[in-house]
């Protein structure tokens, strides 16, 4: 169990993290520094740090947060769940609970599969070691890139009369499980999903699992009041979500670092004044 954790690897993350450890809280980052910051060449106005790139930027907030006893771990988190007085996060394969979240994820959105978000939890998932036991014995389509997607669909192999994977596979895939390579452009179904269009076919499965490199804000947690493609908060950084919190990118604009080391900075005191 840990007082905060934070969903970004990003300046809100960090500058999060790194307060929250100057509040003595347990803190764990979870997120991966593949955001437009990474790729920026040079960065002259960001106060005491002229002329750096976007990438050396993020390698001293990483160490100095690391440094000050946060623990970060790479990967992605595809489901909130509210335990009341806790949150469990999943991560792939495993759990992270924590008391209080902020949310530093910044401010690319994925583009939904028609059917995507109607079908939600009638057929569709985010998670695999969570929706899984569902599944067993039935036929499961798998969406995805990366090597968590990969992990995923290797589990659900072990559940599964069979699973057929769409995408790029990072890592190495179990060799009963089919590989397509047509790209999947709408889910289908009524009441529940009943299967999938590719290539321009239409193929039947019992459930759909989506994993992607980063996640549709309002379907991370249940209740999250969005204000367009942002997340809407109050001057504490305070979602709709008690115990929740959100900073920089995902809160709107300007998308600027010196912004969202503010807001991160905010959302850390009001988080740990409410833990105490």
């Amino acid at each position: 169990m840990y007082d905060i954790a934070v969903v970004g690897a990003g300046p809100a993350g960090y500058s999060a993290a790194i307060n929250a450890r100057k509040r003595e809280k347990s803190v764990i980052v979870i997120g991966q520094n593949t955001g437009w910051l990474a790729r920026a060449e040079r960065i002259d106005n960001y106060p005491g740090m002229p002329g750096v790139s976007g990438q050396q930027m993020l390698d001293a907030m990483a160490a100095q947060a690391k440094n000050m006893g946060a623990e970060l771990r790479g990967g992605v988190v595809h489901q909130m769940i509210d335990m009341g007085g806790s949150f469990a996060l999943s991560l792939g394969a495993d759990f992270v609970e924590a008391r209080k979240v902020i949310l530093a994820s910044g401010a690319k959105q994925p583009k939904r599969l028609p059917g995507e978000e109607r079908l939600l939890g009638r057929g569709v998932s985010y998670c695999g070691t969570c929706d899984g036991m569902l599944y067993r014995g039935r036929h499961a389509a798998v969406i995805g890139a990366g090597p968590e997607a990969v992990s995923e669909a290797n589990f659900l192999m072990s559940l599964c009369a069979s699973v057929t994977y769409f995408g790029k596979a990072d890592a190495e895939l179990d060799s009963r499980i089919k590989v397509r390579d047509e790209r999947v452009t709408e889910i289908t179904g009524g009441m529940r999903a009943q299967g999938l269009i590719a290539g321009g076919e239409e193929l039947p499965f019992d459930g759909v699992f989506i994993f992607r490199e980063v996640m549709a804000l309002s379907s991370l947690l249940p209740g999250l009041e969005m204000d367009g493609a942002f997340i809407r908060v109050d001057r504490g950084m305070r979602t709709s979500v008690p115990g929740v919190f959100a900073a920089g990118d995902c809160t709107g604009l300007p998308l600027q670092v010196a912004k969202a080391v503010g807001e991160g900075c905010i959302a850390a005191l009001t988080a740990a004044q409410e833990i105490g």
